[in-house]
């Protein structure tokens, strides 16, 4: 039987575990495979180190991004946006007010928000208000009021 090591694993990998475990496999996959491939490297002190230092560095940056996002929360919130389309009888829209669409009109507002990021409920096809939730964040969503009127 091949002798077997622990590595670190740098990535999460379906059958071994996420990014960061330890685990034991056989030296043969070890170097031929998961260290050449970047998904591991051999656990040592210096590695252990470095892995420490790498997850103490991304929980920072996850920090502070939540802290942005929080303030793009509040800043998204206190305000309104309007959406013009052009509409047909009994104030039915052309068409529906899209991802694209909300997403556009938050750009011109100075906003960077990408559109998979928005969540629309039913399709918006009349005009009126409407909220729509605005991912900002793993741990934080902005409800964002659209006003859709008539062109």
């Amino acid at each position: 039987m091949g002798k077997s090591v622990e590595v670190i694993l740098l990535r999460d990998h379906e059958k071994l575990g996420k990014a960061g475990d330890i685990v034991r496999v056989k030296m043969g996959y070890a170097r031929n495979y998961l260290i050449p491939e970047g998904i591991a490297v051999f656990d040592t002190p210096k590695n252990r180190k470095l892995l420490e230092e790498k997850i103490r560095a991304e929980r920072l940056k996850y920090e502070r991004e939540k802290v942005i996002a929080e303030e793009l929360k509040e800043r998204l919130e206190s305000r309104s946006f309007t959406i013009t389309k052009p509409v047909g009888e009994e104030g039915k829209l052309f068409g529906s007010v899209t991802h694209t669409d909300i997403a556009n009109t938050l750009k011109e507002a100075g906003f960077n928000v990408d559109k998979h990021n928005i969540k629309i409920g039913e399709p918006i096809k009349e005009i009126g208000v409407y909220t729509v939730e605005v991912t900002l964040h793993p741990e934080v969503k902005a409800k964002v009021k659209i006003w859709v009127v008539e062109e």
